[in-house]
């Protein structure tokens, strides 16, 4: 018996789940990057004044495992022992992170190098995994380094680049952030072609870089290739129509 998705009995929530979710792992994170304009007095007095603007990111990952199944929260911690475990220099990781979230999070004004700041979200993560299960051990990172994959997203890259460095490095907010485009394609082909797409994706969103129809016909497609939920790649991406 099937429920009408064409999945197993119990599988509907799923299903609706995956109608909704925006990202995933790391770059479900980034992707709130505006969220701390839109709290509330009662949450900005909670979470920023104190502890800052890094406080209320740490808060994150513990929203990660609360509103997502398993698999998805896991897949935060896999993302981040990607990058950390990745022969990535430092600034690499601080350049995409600050590329994915409009240049309005810099772990260095938080006191944190890239991946100092990234074991502080990991941190966070394990703890509220372990609250309800505390023998989790985090499984190991799986990076996608199949070389079809990363020269797939490379080639999605390349049309936007110029347009997405350009907005980068001139932002009407946030830190202007220089040498993004190569950064990402350091990710893609030194750490994950995934995460290297999702963050890309991210930033592509954050700058709200327009893409024709050609190219988004293309990006669906990868999304589907990576197992990404329906909407994934097209949630607020600019497409041209």
């Amino acid at each position: 018996m099937t429920d009408g998705t064409g999945k197993g009995p119990g599988a509907l929530s799923e299903y609706l789940e995956d109608a909704f979710v925006e990202d995933i792992g790391l770059s479900w994170v980034t992707s709130k990057w505006n969220v701390p304009d839109e709290l509330s007095p009662e949450d900005a007095e909670r979470f920023l004044p104190d502890g800052g603007p890094s406080a209320w990111w740490l808060t994150l990952p513990a929203s990660a495992v609360e509103n997502f199944d398993r698999s998805r929260a896991v897949r935060l911690g896999q993302d981040i022992r990607t990058l950390v475990e990745s022969p990535l220099p430092d600034g690499t990781i601080r350049t995409v992170w600050l590329g994915a979230t409009h240049g309005t999070s810099d772990p260095e004004a938080y006191g944190f190098g890239a991946r100092a700041w990234l074991r502080a979200l990991e941190d966070a993560w394990l703890i509220r995994v372990r609250e309800e299960d505390p023998a989790f051990t985090p499984p190991p990172a799986q990076p996608v380094l199949d070389e079809g994959a990363r020269q797939a997203v490379l080639g999605v890259i390349r049309p936007v680049a110029g347009d997405l460095d350009r907005a980068a490095s001139d932002p009407g907010y946030g830190l202007p952030v220089r040498g993004l485009v190569p950064a990402l394609r350091q990710v893609v082909t030194e750490a994950c072609a995934d995460l290297g797409y999702r963050l890309f994706l991210r930033a592509l969103k954050a700058y709200f870089v327009e893409i024709d129809t050609s190219s988004h016909d293309v990006f669906v497609a990868l999304g589907q290739r990576f197992g990404y939920p329906e909407y994934l790649v097209e949630d607020n991406l600019n497409h041209r129509h």
